[in-house]
């Protein structure tokens, strides 16, 4: 077991009162079996993608799975959820919060489908600021796109590559809760709780397989495992907003291992450009038309636009480029050594934004430090990319050819 893998947790403490810790398991129980992505995923966008290519579907009609649990149930036991019981005001704090983003959620789950759901769309996830937008549009100006790779590797290799590294965070401890496996229900990559699921027909760029395991595994499922073995659960399901910091973590890590390409990093900033565009009343077509003519190949702007179109509008998609830029400017401060300073942030799910009420926990003894560490911190360059990272434009840190 390498001592830079694992951290060994002290005895529990924290002095968190009975009422403290029913409150925050009931929250991270409903959080945890809510299948929120799943269910604003349409089912059938491979056989769209297809025909819309093929010219023989204008807009496209998305089919999405029958909700597993009904909304109105969700609510219910939301309102169950005694808060008042808290006697911690950090933790009574970032529960009411969580409480909030909850209810939104079943609200959107609710509202899927119609004109009600890009209104709460934008209240979870934001909009588009100037800034943000203006950021992506400078990168792709001035990344430029390279060939597609022939050199890919399908679903079942993935998933080979995937339980190889869970094998290794299982060697530093045998009893995290870590899987990946196949689905024919889901498009791209994406993890649900402890579970990284993989759709049937991806294909990953060979070189880009490792940054997008240390992304999917290395930072969600890692975080999941250090937040579910902390005193404060919910930090395994995540703390209200946490998605954005998340995924920008997620994006801080292939850059830490070398894996942010020159496509990957006009992938961030085209969502971000797709996301203002339909917020802004563009069409399906015309946010897929605006991206063939930035050069993205039809086939991944049709997965662009229609991860943006899903469900009524969602505008998570933003948040990727939003996350890493703001992790940047939080980690660039001279003197501050970026590869240390992600610990707290790897100790669990939760937003920068809450990073000082984590670390007055944290100082209090209620949380503990990270069981695991990700693997691409062990890389002996990755200080040195994170440095560079956080003194340079983003487009200056693209990496390989795809």
């Amino acid at each position: 077991m390498s001592t830079a893998d694992a951290v060994p947790p002290p005895p529990d403490a924290g002095g968190l009162s009975t009422g403290d810790r029913v409150a925050d398991q009931s929250l991270a129980q409903l959080a945890a079996s809510a299948r929120f992505l799943l269910d604003l995923t349409p089912i059938n966008a491979d056989e769209v993608r297809d025909a819309f290519l093929a010219g023989d579907v204008h807009e496209p009609d998305f089919a999405y799975r029958e909700l597993e649990a009904d909304p109105d149930v969700m609510r219910s036991m939301l309102d169950a959820v005694d808060l008042e019981v808290v006697e911690d005001p950090t933790l009574g704090h970032l529960l009411r919060a969580k409480h909030r983003e909850l209810g939104l959620q079943v609200e959107m789950l609710r509202a899927r489908c119609s004109e009600e759901f890009l209104p709460l769309s934008i209240e979870l996830y934001g909009g588009v600021a100037s800034p943000l937008r203006e950021q992506a549009a400078a990168i792709l100006e001035a990344v430029q796109p390279r060939a597609m790779t022939d050199d890919v590797v399908d679903a079942e290799e993935f998933l080979e590559a995937a339980r190889a590294e869970i094998e290794h965070y299982r060697s530093v401890d045998p009893d995290i809760t870590m899987h990946a496996e196949i689905r024919d229900d889901i498009v791209g990559v994406l993890v649900q709780d402890d579970t990284l699921l993989i759709g049937h027909d991806v294909e990953v760029a060979r070189a880009r397989t490792n940054a997008l395991l240390q992304h999917e595994v290395g930072t969600h499922l890692v975080t999941q495992v250090n937040g579910s073995r902390q005193p404060v659960k919910i930090l395994g399901a995540g703390l209200a907003g946490y998605d954005e910091t998340q995924e920008g973590l997620g994006v801080l890590a292939e850059i830490a291992c070398g894996g942010l390409t020159p496509n990957r990093l006009r992938q961030l900033a085209s969502r971000v450009l797709t996301v203002h565009a339909m917020v802004g009343g563009a069409s399906f077509v015309q946010c897929w038309t605006a991206l063939v003519d930035e050069d993205v190949p039809p086939a991944s702007a049709f997965t662009t636009t229609m991860r943006v179109f899903r469900a009524g509008g969602l505008t998570k998609d933003a948040i990727y480029l939003r996350g890493v830029v703001d992790l940047l400017g939080h980690l660039a401060p001279e003197g501050v050594e970026p590869a240390s300073a992600l610990d707290v942030l790897l100790s669990g799910k939760f937003s920068l934004q809450d990073l000082p009420l984590v670390e007055d926990l944290h100082r209090r003894g209620v949380l503990h430090p990270p069981v695991l560490r990700p693997r691409y911190l062990s890389d002996p360059e990755a200080p040195a990319r994170l440095r560079a990272a956080t003194q340079h434009d983003l487009s200056h840190l693209v990496q390989g050819a795809a």
